[in-house]
């Protein structure tokens, strides 16, 4: 079981590989999902590198954040920088970057990032079908669905063990960008969640979890297939990174760690203690919690202290034999070598005859154990040693000193990783056939039910949810209606019933599927049906696009998080839409919020009401269940309705209608028909002002 933890600075990275972890991963000056981390340029992650792998401690580079056509160069720069290196694996989010980085370095092991949003077996088998090595599971997972995905894919995977749960699931999260332009996906996320928000009956503060832990239960995980326990805290001080580490350690290595550490990693940092509801698959109120000023004093410079006794010195962690040979008229050799095959050898002088105590091999391995203040952990000798000789001590240990400093050199030297420069799609996309006027934008529907009015027959496509009775697809169908069918966003623990379902809807004739994430487009795939990607694929540039008409995709909706000209700009072929109404999702929770009192589920739909989540404002942001999780929505709705002429270079518009009475969906289809202006208040979203 690799320990793997999170190294936000130098001070934090010391701290993690003296207390014992198995892998660490940071980020670089830029495009790392912890933007305000302390971060490495490239002097300090070279100089990690080495640190690290002299110590048999492995580097893997987060590169995670989504991406815009203009910055691919750079990242890519950044990755042919990490080659040379070489670090041990990327981290990757943008499916546009990991196409890429496919085709430069096809040697270098890519990890698909937690914000890919992997839940389902689906998922993981399309990640390892494109090329990843690994697949870091969404945190909303239960042991038996990690269990379930391990059974039917075959990539790494990777879960979280203990830090920090965001509310949404990990790359479904769009509110620091509606409300600050500071993007998640990008990250800059400025933490909303952590304010006050009231659900009927709530705690006040109904988006905010309590940290994980399931340090006490690492062997749970391992049993359930993973194969890496990954603690978050790239923002976090080194006393907290040590406390984990340490903690995981005796966990992984003893089956449990002691007591007073446990206390003591509480203690450095908690929001009202710990749980571990999504591993047991127990949601609901106990979950929520916040940092309270008991948590904050908890951490005391006793306690602080303590913890920075876990790193105060190097660990000897790397086993070596050594082969030393003391041979009659030839010089004194020393070779040293470790399980990953790299060696040493070093030469002295030539022994003389011994005056009193000759050389015997019980001497030569204690003299030769002393291997303080190194990497190195001896864990094995070989001594041939002719009989009556002797060596002065001091040359004895001069062939250790010079032996392991070698084999440290040789260690923190490895060869590179071939990189060879890909040539980038043209940017560019003219939207076919041209448009004469804006009004003619082919346009979708999404409905959450199948309450259609007639206007959306003129609709090019009405997503519908796949519950669908197959007899109403059939009847809306011959009604002139075109219905693709929608999948979930948040699919977990629901693989196996939604594939059923839409088997038994094909028979009655759909073929058609929208898919917001990679796991239901693969499931669709494998079903045979056509997929349409959906805007929280988070696609912001050419080379995602092309890697989703490669995996097979008819057409996709952009990311919400571009703005309109940036949209127009982007390359490749795959048709592309914009969602252009709706009250656009900000969160996709598998901990419905709303279900936070002390009743917990309110079954909204059937009490004919939408729930809501009250900001501190008085602002109301809705609150809507579909499959395993449920989507917080803005307190308004986008509205494009009177812009349509400035969107360019654009094939099809989205409305996305969520809280709308069937009469209002009516209205709002044959105001885009006719390019009319809103009627009420409405935003823009980031169409013009964009996301940092």
């Amino acid at each position: 079981m690799e320990i793997l933890a999170p190294a936000g600075s130098p001070e934090s990275l010391t701290a993690a590989v003296r207390a014992g972890a198995d892998a660490v991963y940071l980020g670089a000056s830029s495009f790392s999902a912890r933007a305000n981390a302390h971060n490495f340029d490239n002097e300090a992650l070279a100089e990690a590198v080495r640190y690290c792998h002299a110590y048999g401690v492995k580097v893997y580079l987060a590169v995670n954040t989504v991406l815009r056509d203009e910055e691919l160069p750079a990242a890519l720069e950044l990755v042919a920088y990490a080659c040379q290196l070489p670090v041990d694996a990327v981290l990757v989010q943008d499916m546009g970057l990991f196409r890429l980085i496919g085709r430069a370095a096809p040697g270098l092991p890519l990890h698909a990032s937690t914000q890919m949003s992997i839940h389902t077996p689906a998922g993981a088998r399309a990640l390892q079908q494109a090329g990843a090595t690994r697949v870091v599971l969404s945190r909303e997972l239960s042991l038996r669905e990690m269990k379930g995905i391990a059974a039917n894919a075959s990539v790494e995977l990777e879960a979280f063990v203990h830090g920090a749960l965001c509310m949404s699931v990990s790359g479904q999260c769009y509110f620091s960008a509606m409300l600050g332009s500071r993007s998640g996906n990008r990250g800059l996320c400025a933490q909303p969640c952590r304010l006050p928000f009231q659900a009927e009956g709530g705690t006040g503060h109904d988006l905010s979890l309590k940290d994980l832990s399931m340090v006490e239960r690492v062997r749970e995980l391992e049993a359930a297939g993973i194969c890496c326990a990954k603690i978050e805290g790239r923002m976090k001080r080194p006393e907290y990174v040590a406390a984990a580490v340490s903690a995981c350690r005796h966990a992984v290595d003893e089956g449990a760690a002691p007591p007073a550490l446990l206390n003591s990693l509480r203690a450095v940092f908690s929001r009202s203690g710990f749980t571990t509801g999504y591993p047991d698959g127990r949601l609901g109120r106990e979950m929520f919690g916040t940092r309270q000023k008991e948590d904050v004093a908890a951490a005391t410079n006793q306690v602080l202290s303590g913890l920075r006794g876990l790193y105060k010195s190097e660990r000897r962690r790397v086993p070596v034999h050594f082969f030393l040979d003391i041979r009659r008229g030839l010089p004194s050799r020393l070779i040293v070598r470790d399980a990953e095959g790299y060696e040493a050898a070093v030469e002295g002088e030539i022994p003389q005859p011994a005056l009193n105590r000759p050389l015997d091999a019980a001497f030569c391995e204690k003299q030769l154990g002393k291997t303080g203040g190194t990497p190195f952990l001896p864990a094995e000798y070989t001594c041939k040693i002719d009989e009556g000789l002797s060596l002065p001590i001091p040359m004895l240990n001069g062939l250790r000193r010079e032996a392991l400093k070698r084999l440290e050199t040789a260690r923190r030297q490895r060869p590179p990783v071939s990189f060879h420069a890909p040539v980038l799609l043209a940017q560019g996309h003219a939207s076919s056939p041209p448009r004469p006027v804006p009004a003619r934008l082919p346009l979708r529907g999404r409905f959450p039910d199948d309450s259609l009015p007639d206007a959306a027959r003129a609709l090019e496509w009405c997503y519908l949810p796949y519950t669908l009775p197959s007899e109403r697809f059939q009847t809306l169908t011959a009604a002139g209606y075109r219905i693709a069918l929608e999948l979930p966003r948040g699919l977990f623990g629901l693989e196996d019933a939604v594939a059923a379902q839409l088997t038994h809807l094909w028979q009655a004739g759909a073929r058609d599927v929208w898919a917001g994430n990679i796991g239901a487009a693969q499931l669709a795939k494998e079903l045979g049906f056509t997929v349409h990607g959906g805007f929280s694929l988070n696609l912001l540039n050419g080379e995602a696009l092309a890697w989703y008409r490669e995996f097979g995709l008819a057409d996709a909706e952009l990311s919400f998080e571009l703005t309109l000209r940036q949209a127009a700009a982007i390359g490749d072929t795959l048709k592309r839409g914009l969602l252009l109404y709706g009250h656009l999702p900000l969160m996709l929770t598998r901990n419905c919020p709303a279900a936070n009192g002390p009743g917990g589920c309110r079954h909204c739909k059937a009490a004919g009401k939408t729930a809501v989540l009250t900001d501190r404002r008085g602002a109301a942001f809705p609150v809507q269940c579909f499959g395993a999780c449920s989507e917080v929505l803005n307190t308004v709705p986008l509205e494009m309705s009177d812009r349509l002429a400035e969107v360019q270079n654009i094939d099809f518009g989205v409305l996305r209608f969520t809280v709308e009475a069937p009469a209002a969906r009516a209205a709002v289809i044959q105001r885009y028909l006719t390019a009319q202006p809103p009627e009420k208040e409405y935003t823009r979203g980031l169409y013009y002002r964009g996301i940092e």
